[in-house]
């Protein structure tokens, strides 16, 4: 399994000098499975690179949307194979099976994108939560979702190929006020022994307490659940889009510090645009992965 990342920002894309080093595009993962399909996690403006990379690849495309907020699905009118005649991609919004496409792309609606949504010759489909199970256990892939915490909802993903398990979650708020949609230690439970867990870790204590309720998460809450969790792998994501690189490696640092002697996780990467990563089993020990920056 090869995991790409093509936007790592939240909210809003942040271009500019004090953005390039880990980027400024918003949300999307690319995921080469094994058995060759395409997994997309999420379309912000991120996925206009990739869409760059695969069109000439006739492949059919499975892409989940962890939530339908803007910055998750704002590239999708700038995707490539949505304008391929016949290209099949198929999506997972959350949203009802039979809910027409406009009501996920709400962008596309002919009024402020020039394209409707009902013009694109792609085979584009929404499909519900049991078709995509189905449809991705064909692949030899079971997927798993889990209820955000996050202002308008949305799900977790805990993906898994060939005893490779990969969790992202993304616009979770591990300690929200109010109440709670899934508590601190169903997501211990749900990210348990990940060999990647892919989390939100937009806020530092200094957001707070003005960004409390708004659905993300402190990057040391993220720490601590990677710990409680025994994950191998740690990528930290959905970045500020007020954060400079300046302040992402400060962060870096500290995780580093935070880790150090810990058993778990056993890496921890502030994830960065164009971060590739491939997570392959041990040819000698059983039931061992490991994680391989490409």
């Amino acid at each position: 399994m090869i995991l790409t990342f093509y936007g790592v920002r939240g909210s809003i894309p942040a271009p500019g000098p004090e953005t390039v080093k880990y980027g400024g595009n918003t949300s999307c993962i690319h995921i080469r499975l094994e058995s060759g399909s395409d997994l997309i996690l999420d379309s912000g403006t991120g996925i206009r690179q990739l869409g760059r990379h695969i069109v000439n690849q006739d492949r059919d495309l499975f892409l989940l949307l962890s939530h339908r907020h803007w910055d998750h699905i704002q590239g999708f009118p700038f995707f490539l194979p949505v304008y391929q005649p016949g290209r099949k991609i198929c999506i997972y919004s959350g949203a009802e099976a039979n809910d027409d496409l406009l009501s996920i792309l709400r962008q596309m609606d002919g009024a402020t994108f020039p394209v409707h949504a009902r013009q694109l010759p792609s085979r584009v489909s929404n499909v519900g939560h049991d078709a995509m199970v189905q449809r991705l256990q064909a692949k030899g892939v079971n997927i798993l979702t889990r209820a955000l915490n996050h202002p308008g909802g949305g799900q977790a993903f805990r993906i898994e190929e060939e005893g490779v398990v990969v969790a992202y979650v993304t616009d979770n708020e591990l300690d929200p006020p109010g109440t709670i949609t899934t508590r601190y230690e169903s997501w211990v439970e749900f990210c348990r022994g990940a060999d990647l867990l892919i989390h939100d870790a937009q806020y530092t204590e200094s957001d707070m307490p003005h960004k409390h309720g708004w659905g993300h998460s402190l990057i040391s809450q993220v720490r601590r659940l990677a710990v409680d969790a025994e994950v191998r792998n740690l990528v930290m994501f959905h970045h500020d889009p007020e954060r400079t690189d300046f302040e992402l490696e400060q962060v870096e640092r500290d995780n580093d510090a935070y880790f150090r002697g810990l058993r778990a996780p056993s890496r921890c990467i502030v994830s960065f645009e164009g971060l590739s990563l491939r997570i392959r089993a041990s040819d000698t020990d059983a039931g061992r992965h490991f994680l391989e920056v490409l």
